[in-house]
Parts: structure tokens; sequence; C-alpha cells
């Protein structure tokens, strides 16, 4: 019995025309764009134009390198509700993220009862509490 073979035989490269290789390519610019375009329409990169790349918890400042790091974060933990002016985000650290959550989870847990010792650990600092000041100064 022959044993059948799953990898594909390499195909032969295809001569195309001037116009149709244009074509091929417009194809692939108008797809590219389009999905642009659909990336730019979630909420994560409304959220990043809206606001600074600083996580609101922390304050840990972020760059192009590493971006990646900073997330969305729902205030009411509802991920369909993504108003256009972004009210119900904030954009935290992954590791701000990760304790919020692991909050709610053991939040609910306790059936909704919060201990003395996570009301004090409650997050209290704002980084953009002095905004003003600071660009007053430039």
């Amino acid at each position: 019995m022959r044993r059948k073979s799953y990898s594909p035989k390499p195909k032969p490269p295809i001569n195309r025309s001037p116009e149709e290789r244009e074509q091929v390519m417009r194809r692939l610019v108008v797809g590219a764009v389009g999905n642009r375009d659909k990336r730019l329409s979630g909420y994560r990169e409304q959220s990043l134009k809206l606001y600074p790349w600083i996580c609101a918890r922390c304050g840990r400042a972020f760059d192009q390198t590493n971006i990646i790091e900073l997330t969305v974060h729902h205030k009411d933990h509802n991920h369909e509700n993504n108003p256009a002016d972004g009210s119900n985000w904030e954009n935290l650290c992954i590791y701000c993220h990760d304790n919020e959550h692991s909050r709610q989870v053991e939040f609910q847990l306790n059936e909704g009862n919060m201990s003395e010792k996570d009301e004090q650990e409650l997050a209290k600092y704002n980084p953009f509490a002095n905004l003003k000041e600071l660009l007053g100064q430039k």
C-alpha cells in the first residue's frame, strides 16, 4: 500500500504580465489598508489615541518599544460597552490589569463583600493629578 504524502508540491512561478502584477499589487494594498482600518477601529487603538501611553494605576510610561504591555481595561468589566468617547476605558499596564481582574474575581467569590485590607489597597494614585501644572511649566 502506498503512503499518501501531505506536503504540497512546490508550484512553478506564475509568469504574469505587468498589468496582472499591478492588479495583484492593488488588491494586496487595498487589503492591507482595509485591515489597517479594521484594526484602528478597535477599542484598543481608539484608547491609545485618546489617552496618554501611561498606566492609569502605577504611572509607568510607555513608548513604541513596549506599547504591547499597555492594555485597555473596561471600568465596568463589560467588554461590549465601548463608547466612542472612551469613558469606559483606562489604559493599564499588564501587571495592574491582571491585579484589577484578580480583585474582581476575589470580590465575586466573596459574594460582593470587600475585606478591610482590600479597601485600604484600592488605587489612590492619579498620575494626571498635576497635569495642568506640568503643562503650564512649558
